[in-house]
């Protein structure tokens, strides 16, 4: 696309919703998955390699093109799916689930900012090179530009938080044009990570989500064909539920994190053969006071869970309504998500936290790795400020008030 007939309106392909039969097929290909990066999860945390063995489980299993049309080899799987497969990886190994949360909302840019005629095209090639996607957006780091040259441009700047880029076949810019006929807007492109001036700096040195590929990028006088640019981001809604979409992700990894606090603190609980001198009984897992804490924290979850799966699904609903999507109907959604965004921040906070109440001091061996699960959620709900996601839901609630949009609402 060259910089003089860019254009607006791209159209998703998602249509209907997931069957019991793709639900059940891909959830048992995520748990297999799963499986086996529990085998050395911990391990391989304290390691703090870049995660490229992780991406090629990811590639081998099929998820990469979970969301990718049948029609150019891909799994033609919904979002529902697709986030359910984000939750069970997230159950043992939340910076992966990271990785494919972020792989799913930079791939479906292909849908989301790219007009219908070159959709193809980006959709082939994501299936046949079983790219990753990742991303250098960072809204909160505006230092990227973009110069016209010819029919393309040039990239310049630094850009930290981006996920995957150390890891990724490819990678998604969002950067500002400077110049040209094109001054002003904010272009959506896609560079392999070898692009000649793309420098990954492999500097992501964090508490938690140690596995995302999560470094800066610099850009040092990169060139931008037209090939390479996906389209213009605009206020379009169905364009901008990308941004839901990434928040819904996060509430599914959140939620993920903690069903897999919890079962690892069951085990331990589970397998301790002795009691607490006052309980009266033989085991702790037979202890009111250890019941009630996990039944309590059991329950939490399973009510996120419901909200979760409901809302979920709802989202293959709305971004089936493609361009007639309006600006309500995508701000009333975007409550939604928010209001999951609340809740699954806290559950995945809270249980990860007080799951040591019920497995006590020697669970917090090193050896025993059950700090894995409150680093990563800790570390990754930092993200955006939950506060100001509650704010966005009282003042709905109260007003119908939205907030601006951003690439955080």
């Amino acid at each position: 696309m060259s910089v003089e007939t860019l254009q607006t309106s791209p159209r998703v392909p998602y249509t209907g919703n997931a069957t019991p039969d793709e639900l059940s097929y891909w959830e048992a290909i995520a748990r297999n998955v799963a499986d086996q990066l529990r085998v050395d999860a911990i391990e391989r945390d304290r390691a703090n390699q870049q995660p490229r063995r992780e991406v090629q489980l990811l590639k081998d299993s099929g998820l990469l093109n979970l969301l990718a049309p049948t029609e150019f080899g891909g799994g033609g799987g919904h979002w529902e799916t697709a986030f359910q497969a984000i939750r069970i990886i997230s159950s043992v190994d939340g910076s992966i689930g990271q990785l494919l949360a972020y792989h799913y909302i930079n791939q479906s840019g292909i849908a989301f900012y790219a007009l219908p005629p070159s959709q193809p095209a980006w959709w082939q090639a994501t299936v046949n090179g079983n790219w990753l996607w990742g991303d250098s957006v960072n809204p909160v780091d505006p230092t990227l530009t973009l110069t016209a040259d010819g029919d393309g441009y040039r990239l310049n700047g630094l850009k930290h938080f981006s996920t995957g880029s150390g890891v990724g076949d490819v990678i998604v810019f969002n950067a500002l044009v400077v110049d040209g006929i094109n001054e002003g807007k904010i272009i959506a492109f896609v560079l392999e990570t070898t692009r000649e001036g793309v420098e990954l700096l492999d500097d992501w040195d964090n508490l938690g989500q140690r596995l995302t590929g999560s470094g800066s990028v610099k850009n040092t006088n990169v060139r931008v064909n037209p090939v390479d640019v996906l389209g213009e981001v605009t206020e379009e809604p169905i364009s901008t539920l990308l941004t839901p979409g990434i928040q819904l992700a996060f509430s599914n990894f959140y939620l993920g994190s903690a069903e897999g606090a919890l079962e690892r603190g069951r085990q331990i609980l589970v397998e301790r053969k002795n009691s607490w001198f006052l309980s009266g009984v033989d085991t702790y897992a037979e202890d009111k006071i250890f019941q009630r804490a996990i039944g309590e924290l059991k329950a939490r979850t399973a009510a996120v869970a419901a909200l979760a799966e409901k809302i979920n699904r709802k989202f293959d609903d709305v971004a089936a309504r493609q361009g007639a999507l309006t600006s309500e109907e995508r701000w009333a959604y975007a409550n939604e998500i928010a209001e999951l965004k609340v809740v699954s921040t806290e559950i995945g906070l809270e249980v990860s936290h007080r799951i040591y109440e019920v497995t006590g001091a020697s669970s917090t061996k090193s050896s025993v790795g059950l700090d894995l699960f409150w680093r990563n959620v800790r570390t990754h709900t930092l993200h955006d400020p939950v506060d100001y996601k509650k704010i966005e839901v009282g003042a709905y609630y109260l007003n119908r008030d939205v907030p601006a949009l951003s690439l955080y609402t």
